[in-house]
């Protein structure tokens, strides 16, 4: 069991003063501890350099810092030597870079582009692009109605045409956990690349990428309390230098002239350009602090309270829950009878509750179940079964409000 009471006061925004605060939108972005706060202050406090190119103390320091967090992700994930570490500034950035640097260099007209149903805009959006530009069509695993992925063996989706699977680990609307090691493996039936989308998924459980064995896996750090701005890509080093640059610039070169350049090595081929920094060292102080509170720990305690969510929540006869899949994290999607999910939002509010209410970037699930929004609400290590009861209690005087 988590002390939660404890780790609260390691959250400066949970200390702020009486007024009540009860924070269930950690999908969307996590709060930050003093450590990692306190990480970003001091780079800029007393090392600000840029890296790689320095040759002073501080420059060297800020590279060291740098490339420690690379180290970080490669222990905290268990990245086997056969694939490397980037960091991008998200995760929707790390998916638009595999679609722009291999998918326009690899995908035809005679290629399929599989997706599922379920994904947020970012594994969408991308992808459409460049089938556009490549001439090449996109597939969609469907969506059931318990919020799961109809996976069965499909011969209209799967052939030899299918040249990538990209899907979510995890859903940001149901919080379904997806099979993802089938996915992986009917990829390497038919020959195509894998491409998951981690985002909603490490900072809930253990992921273990030699395990997977996937072609790449993206993610961020500021839904794993590390700083808004630092994504990561991780991607089998073959495939890697066998890409063109997503981006020009200083750092991924290797020689330049006045005709043609050359590029750098992997990982720094795609990190073009002065990156985000004190970002990185941020998401790297993040890491240390899940390490120390423990993965396993964090899950289970996510687990708890979903279960404990589901239940009260199941007990006002004017909320409809989304999804009923049995291995999903700690998010809950709803509607309340009669009360559109912004109004809703707005009224929690004023009781100091915050939650996520809208499409949440993924506009075909709201289709599919008929809704123009929902509503949703997330947990994580810094919340109690207390922050949904009052939930569970506001929702039900917004009722009467309405009413």
């Amino acid at each position: 069991m988590l002390d939660v009471q404890s780790i609260r006061k390691n959250f400066p925004i949970f200390n702020r003063g009486k007024n009540p605060f009860v924070y269930l939108d950690s999908a969307s972005t996590s709060q930050k501890p003093q450590s990692v706060i306190d990480a970003v202050s001091t780079y800029y406090n007393s090392y600000a350099a840029n890296i790689h190119r320095a040759l002073y103390t501080i420059g060297e320091k800020a590279t060291d810092k740098y490339e420690g967090v690379r180290k970080k992700v490669k222990i905290f994930l268990n990245v086997p030597d056969t694939h490397t570490v980037i960091f991008t500034g998200s995760t929707t950035e790390s998916l638009n870079l595999i679609a722009y640097a291999w998918g326009q260099k690899n995908l035809n007209a005679d290629s399929e582009i599989l997706l599922s149903e379920m994904e947020h805009h970012s594994n969408i959006v991308p992808w459409q692009l460049v089938a556009e530009k490549t001439q090449s069509s996109l597939q969609f695993i469907p969506l059931t109605d318990d919020g799961t992925l109809d996976l069965e063996p499909n011969d209209s989706l799967y052939s030899k045409r299918t040249k990538l699977i990209s899907v979510c680990h995890q859903s940001n609307v149901f919080g379904t956990v997806n099979p993802i090691d089938s996915v992986i493996a009917t990829a390497k039936e038919w020959g195509a690349i894998s491409v998951i989308d981690g985002a909603q998924a490490v900072p809930h459980m253990k992921v273990d990428i030699a395990k997977l064995d996937c072609d790449f896996y993206a993610f961020s750090g500021h839904k794993m309390l590390g700083p808004t701005g630092v994504g990561v890509l991780i991607g089998r080093t073959d495939l890697l230098e066998e890409m063109d640059p997503f981006m020009g610039g200083g750092e991924m070169i290797d020689k330049v002239t006045l005709e043609k350049s050359t590029w750098n090595k992997v990982p720094w081929k795609f990190e073009a350009g002065t990156p985000n920094i004190a970002q990185v060292i941020g998401l790297g102080a993040a890491l240390d602090y899940i390490q120390s509170v423990g993965i396993d720990k964090i899950h289970n305690h996510d687990v708890d309270l979903l279960n404990y969510g589901l239940d009260i929540l199941s007990q006002n006869k004017d909320i409809t829950l989304f999804g009923n899949t049995q291995n999903r994290g700690a998010v809950i999607p709803f509607n309340v009878k009669n009360i559109h999910p912004h109004d809703l939002a707005k009224f929690l509010d004023t009781d100091g509750i915050c939650i996520r209410a809208g499409h949440h970037c993924a506009q075909p699930i709201m289709n599919h179940l008929g809704v123009t929004a929902t509503a949703r609400v997330s947990f994580y290590l810094y919340n109690t079964k207390s922050d949904i009861d009052v939930l569970a209690e506001s929702i039900e005087k917004t009722a009467r409000i309405f009413a």
